[in-house]
Formats: C-alpha cells, sequence, structure tokens
C-alpha cells in the first residue's frame, strides 16, 4: 500500500460500495488510511477487499448500525481518525406526492446518520486531538430545486451540523467540512435522470442538458474521483484550518 499522510490512520466511508464512497474509499486507501468500508450492500466487501480495507455491513439509516459501524471500528484499529459521510439516495416527486415514510428514511440516512456517526467517532477523535470529518452535502444543500423537498432539506441540515460541529471541535484538533457538488456521475444519478423524466414529462435524453446542468457554467458531470481528491485534500496538512466549510465543486451553479 502506498503511504501517504494518512499512513497509520483510520477512515469509516459510509456508502462506499459504489460511486462517491467507492472512489473516496480508494483515494484514502492510497493515502496509506486503514479503510473502513460501510455500506447496506454486500459490494462493499469487494471494495474492501480490493483496497486491503474491511468491510462493515449495515443500514445508516439506524441507529444500532451506526453504533455498531464506529464500535467495530474501534474494535479493530482503537480509534478513527477520519470520519466520511457519504450515504444517501435520491428521490423526485412533488411535495403532495411526496411520501412520508421516504421523507422519514431520507433524513435517517442523509442527516441523522451523519450526527450520529459523528457523535459516536467525537470522544476517540478528541483524546487522540485530531480528527477530520467530511460530510458529502450537495449543491441543493445551498439552494433548492423543486421536487427534491426531502433531499434539499437533508442536505440544508447536513451543512448546519457540519457548522456547529467545526465551531465545537477547533479547540480538539477535528476540522469538520462539508463538499457540496453539483451532480456527480455515479449510478445514483442515473437513476435519477430516469426519475427525472417521468416526472417533468420529457425524455431522459433531455434531463442532463435542460435540468441538470442549465444553472451551471461548465456543462459536464463532475467525475467521483473529483470529489475523492478534495476529500483526501481536507484530511491533509494542507487543509489544517480549514473547517465550519460548505465548499462548492459546483461548476458555477451558485455563481448566479
Amino acid at each position: 500500500m502506498t503511504q501517504g499522510h494518512l499512513a497509520g490512520k483510520t477512515a469509516i466511508v459510509t456508502g462506499a460500495a459504489s460511486g462517491v464512497g467507492r472512489a473516496v474509499a480508494e483515494r484514502l486507501a492510497g493515502e496509506g488510511a486503514r479503510v473502513v468500508v460501510a455500506d447496506v450492500s454486500d459490494r462493499g466487501a469487494e471494495v474492501a477487499a480490493a483496497i486491503g480495507g474491511v468491510f462493515v455491513p449495515g443500514d445508516c439509516g439506524r441507529r444500532a448500525d451506526c453504533k455498531a459501524l464506529v464500535d467495530a471500528a474501534l474494535a479493530r484499529f482503537g480509534t478513527v481518525h477520519v470520519l466520511v459521510n457519504n450515504a444517501g439516495f435520491q428521490h423526485v416527486s412533488p411535495i403532495e406526492d411526496f411520501s412520508e415514510d421516504v421523507w422519514e428514511r431520507m433524513q435517517a440516512v442523509m442527516l441523522t446518520a451523519p450526527f450520529l456517526l459523528t457523535r459516536y467517532c467525537w470522544p476517540a477523535m478528541k483524546q487522540q486531538q485530531w480528527g477530520r470529518i467530511v460530510n458529502i452535502a450537495s449543491v441543493h444543500g445551498l439552494v433548492a430545486s423543486p421536487n427534491k423537498a426531502g433531499y434539499n432539506a437533508a442536505k440544508h441540515g447536513l451543512i448546519g451540523l457540519t457548522r456547529t460541529t467545526a465551531l465545537e471541535g477547533g479547540a480538539c484538533g477535528i476540522t469538520v467540512n462539508a463538499i457540496c457538488p453539483a451532480y456527480v456521475r455515479t449510478p445514483l444519478v442515473d437513476r435519477q435522470i430516469a426519475s427525472q423524466a417521468r416526472t417533468l414529462g420529457i425524455p431522459e435524453a433531455e434531463v442532463i442538458g435542460k435540468v441538470m446542468l442549465e444553472p451551471a457554467a461548465i456543462k459536464r458531470l463532475i467525475e467521483p474521483s473529483e470529489v475523492a481528491d478534495f476529500v483526501a485534500y481536507l484530511c491533509s496538512p494542507a487543509a489544517s484550518v480549514i473547517t465550519g466549510s460548505a465548499l462548492t465543486m459546483d461548476m458555477g451553479w451558485t455563481a448566479r
């Protein structure tokens, strides 16, 4: 394993079986981290095996599974240095059709889970006076879009959690930041294209150009590896004074 600025450190990455989470897990492992791959999908075992990490299956939407994840990392490695809250899912629906069950599920996975995992990792990070927490938010944590009530609410809340915990962690050597990307080329986005097409009544071929990329200055999807590079930077010595930030990589979306 290549030794980098995370050599000897332990990182938990949620939603790491595919997409952004997988890219982050691979990137942190490349910097020498011992990566705990967390996902509800058994595909996480393949990712962990490929990077020399450890797979902990579980559903971040359940409190008990969040606790079990951190407990497993602590039992195996004794501490946690890096937490990347990435697990999530997309759902597109007008507010009058938005299912209460879907709403509760989205908040549990994308807002409550980051709070719980941060809380469970906090004592170890505080004791060692070093921690890096990176929350994968979204441009939709900064601006709103129609038909995304649950997603927008969770991501806005995640940025609030980021800022508050950053203030509390500064004296303990813990930095907390949120990355706010526009649309990333992932299986989740592929599924959202079909969902948006049904909701808006337009062909799938038009969704990327007319919906996803219309507000952006740079007209392309972001690659998962680009998000992973940003996460690695925020965990590096070069970013030691960056905390409490909602950092955009939105191709100019919020410049308007």
